[in-house]
């Protein structure tokens, strides 16, 4: 991965957040949990990969719609929502059902592609064009919004302000009130 200015706020948040998924993938992958472990782990991943991306998607992807244009930031929000899809489909599941296995190495590969895309070329450029006072404004913006956001997949969410911003925070109340009852652990 390219370096990065591991100074900035902004860029700390989101690579901080890449290696705590890449840790638990790695651990889910090591296969010496149990059934009830491994399922807690994937529910862990999908809470931690939708506020990720829901804090990206109302104040990263805007920025990089600004400087990089349209198709960056489409191209972005299409990773996301293929990544969303899976993780909708691998909600829920038993870990011992075989699909459990195939849809995680395929989340897996798709957030792996995701974050070296993301770290190499999208956000060296958003360092380059915007001020530290800037990034400092997105990862505050990133931060917060990471807490008020969904908990589990929805793929058919808006995933572009303004109705992302006013849906997110509604839907994450939901999905935490869900995961408190069910006993979720995200």
């Amino acid at each position: 991965m390219a370096n990065i200015n591991q100074g900035s706020k902004l860029i700390d948040a989101i690579t901080s957040d890449h290696r705590a998924v890449e840790a638990a993938f790695a651990e889910l992958e090591s296969g010496t949990d149990t059934p009830q472990q491994r399922r807690n782990l994937a529910d862990h991943i999908i809470a931690e990969l939708v506020r990720h991306s829901v804090g990206e998607e109302q104040f990263v992807y805007p920025a990089i719609r600004r400087i990089m244009g349209d198709e960056a930031a489409d191209h972005e929000i299409e990773e996301h929502a293929k990544a969303e899809q899976v993780m909708k489909e691998w909600d829920g599941l038993d870990a011992t059902d075989p699909k459990f296995e195939t849809l995680f190495h395929q989340l897996k590969e798709d957030i792996s592609h995701h974050v070296r895309e993301e770290e190499d070329e999208m956000l060296p450029k958003l360092v380059a064009a915007c001020t530290s006072s800037d990034l400092d404004k997105m990862a505050q913006n990133f931060e917060t919004a990471k807490k008020t956001a969904p908990t589990r997949p929805h793929p058919s969410a808006p995933d572009r302000p303004p109705a992302n911003l006013i849906l997110g925070p509604g839907t994450g109340l939901v999905d935490r009130l869900k995961d408190a009852l069910t006993g979720r652990k995200t």
